[in-house]
């Protein structure tokens, strides 16, 4: 990993930024200003599309070295995305849709390497199912008018209060909170392997 000279991180998520610090990475943060668009509402295919158009946003602004990394996390309930509420009623309605059931979380993840002669691109998808127990309607009213849920996909963060209503995972935690920084790690590493060959 200490053959990356630049390390771009094409998000302003202070989550995703804080989760590549605890692996040792210090990315120059550099968001994307390209108006996403998804053209699928397959919850995997639509995360992967919209890291990839961030990423490669970033990456052709940069110099020849420089990796990018570009994710995207949705919550799908029932095989609907849910993203990130636009009101507190909105908050309350995801809410809602999830307790006592099971969710799943996706990340969709691209990193670029800037090359000579070209950019290489890879993109993947990190899937982890989330489990809450029942909540009452009065806690679904509480949380949801409260400000935790108002910059988050799917109306909650793992790590805040909502942490009282997750009864388990099967996956990455990680990928919850916003990034599946175990998998990126591993990702990059091959890529550089990969550079060394060429």
């Amino acid at each position: 990993m200490n053959k990356i000279e630049r390390l771009v991180l094409a998000s302003a998520s202070p989550r995703r930024k804080e989760l590549l610090a605890q692996i040792g990475i210090t990315p120059e943060i550099v968001p994307s200003t390209l108006e996403e668009k998804i053209t699928t509402n397959v919850p995997e295919e639509a995360v992967m599309e919209l890291s990839r158009q961030k990423a490669v946003d970033v990456a052709s602004r940069r110099q020849p070295g420089t990796y990018v990394i570009g994710a995207d996390t949705v919550v799908a309930a029932g095989g609907k995305i849910l993203g990130k509420p636009v009101s507190h009623e909105d908050a309350y309605r995801m809410i809602s849709l999830m307790e006592g059931r099971t969710h799943q979380v996706y990340t969709g993840v691209t990193l670029v390497y800037c090359g000579k002669s070209g950019n290489k691109v890879r993109t993947f998808v990190e899937k982890t199912d989330v489990h809450l127990y029942p909540m009452s309607d009065g806690e679904i009213r509480a949380y949801a008018d409260s400000a935790d849920p108002m910059d988050k996909a799917g109306a909650y963060g793992i790590q805040g209060k909502f942490a009282a209503f997750i009864k388990g995972i099967d996956g990455d935690y990680n990928n919850v909170v916003g990034l599946p920084v175990g998998r990126v790690y591993q990702e990059i590493k091959q890529m550089l392997e990969q550079e060394d060959k060429e």
